[in-house]
């Protein structure tokens, strides 16, 4: 089957596992071993997930939806790379599903039953929660961090 690869980090210190080139070998071999031709890759670098208002996602799903698609299947590493929002995730599988194209997660593999679709949601799920609660983490330590009188931004202030 002719494939896609899609991969994404949300910003440039990423955790090494999830490094584009990480997550590009495994898509490959995976892709390989399992008789996959890959088409084209699309690779969103510091773009969160928790938008779709990506660059090559929105470019991927463009292609994706045309009359004569080039792919019939979208590998990805993990679902949080395709969208770490439930909403989105739902409304673009949706409509790729309609449009004759496949999303699967090389790590997290589910099959097209009642039972995999409750998985895939719930992990889905706890993707989405995952960053939610990341954010509040994070602000939540930059303010205790200013409280205590530590700078907490990027870069000096002047004076």
């Amino acid at each position: 089957m002719k494939a896609a690869i899609y991969a994404r980090v949300s910003s440039e210190r990423q955790d090494v596992d999830l490094s584009i080139s990480a997550q590009l070998r495994a898509l490959r071999e995976y892709a390989a071993r399992n008789g996959h031709q890959v088409i084209r890759e699309f690779i969103d670098e510091a773009e969160s997930g928790k938008t779709a208002a990506r660059p090559a996602f929105r470019e991927m799903i463009a292609m994706a939806r045309r009359p004569k698609k080039p792919f019939g299947l979208i590998l990805v590493w993990k679902y949080s790379r395709f969208a770490r929002n439930r909403q989105d995730s739902i409304v673009f599988k949706t409509m790729l599903r309609k449009a004759g194209v496949q999303v699967v997660s090389i790590t997290e593999p589910f099959e097209d039953t009642p039972t995999g679709r409750l998985l895939e949601a719930m992990i889905e799920s706890l993707d989405e929660f995952y960053s939610a609660n990341l954010g509040e983490e994070v602000t939540r330590g930059m303010r205790e961090g200013a409280r205590r009188g530590y700078y907490v931004a990027s870069y000096a202030p002047y004076g």
